[in-house]
């Protein structure tokens, strides 16, 4: 049987992701990116207004101004929140919460680091893991946590009837808190592994900012885009090995692969 070193097996793991990603663009390309997707600009820019709460990305975004209207009000892919109506309508603090991720994944141009390919009808790419800090996923949890639900995997589960979301059959109505539990599970899960919930102190994306006082998730991305290309044998220069502003430097991905590592490295053994 096959038998990799632990080192050239962990050095596998981590190269796969960034490895698929670089054979299809320039690493620096990945920093002002735009998904390639049904409302997407193919490439980010200046909009002269963005509705609400999409305003933040309004002088460099990935989504044109009806995009942003419409995620507020008509809804992009005929999405039902309220999907659990005989229980009760999504309150309107939990579904401030989803608008902010819809435009978040509308007009956000700092993904590119955590794309991945994808065949389905409204999209050809999507991101997967990317870091979301903490404190903006409690509160989008504890906002929805007396809300109702019929499934973990909104990207995944839903069964679609006449264009529209439904719960799958047998499924049956619970709060987000019975469904989700923790704050981590809801935000991991929900749209299939879109996010992975870190400490605000290491690396991690925003949902919502201050336009007046920069993007801040623009830092994030350039710290993982030279993790990527360190890893790949890139020259970086030296001020790019420290994270983030005040963060500290994120482990979780390399702990995540570490331990994916001793498990595949046993069943090698074994």
């Amino acid at each position: 049987m096959l038998k990799l070193s632990g080192l050239a097996l962990l050095f596998c793991i981590l190269s796969l992701p960034d490895q698929a990603l670089f054979q299809r663009y320039n690493p620096d390309e990945l920093l002002d990116f735009c998904l390639d997707a049904k409302y997407h600009k193919m490439k980010p820019g200046p909009e002269d207004d963005l509705h609400s709460q999409c305003a933040p990305w309004r002088n460099h975004s990935c989504c044109e101004t009806q995009t942003t209207i419409d995620a507020h009000y008509k809804g992009l892919y005929n999405f039902d929140y309220s999907h659990c109506s005989v229980r009760g309508y999504m309150s309107e603090k939990c579904k401030k919460h989803f608008v902010q991720d819809l435009c978040f994944y509308e007009c956000s141009p700092n993904i590119g680091p955590w794309v991945v390919s994808v065949e389905q009808s409204f999209r050809k790419e999507r991101f997967m893991n990317v870091p979301l800090c903490h404190s903006d996923c409690n509160s989008w949890f504890q906002d929805c946590a007396n809300d109702f639900t019929c499934t973990d995997n909104w990207a995944r589960n839903f069964e679609w009837k006449q264009r529209v979301n439904h719960c799958p059959v047998g499924s049956s109505c619970k709060t987000f808190r019975e469904i989700y539990e923790t704050a981590e599970n809801f935000c991991e899960r929900v749209w299939d592994h879109s996010w992975k919930v870190v400490p605000d102190k290491e690396p991690c994306m925003r949902l919502w900012f201050d336009p007046s006082k920069g993007n801040p998730n623009e830092d994030v991305a350039k710290w993982r885009v030279n993790v990527m290309k360190r890893r790949r044998g890139y020259a970086v220069p030296t001020n790019a090995n420290s994270a983030p502003k005040s963060h500290v430097y994120g482990y979780n991905y390399i702990l995540g692969a570490i331990i994916a590592k001793v498990a595949i490295h046993r069943l090698f053994l074994s």
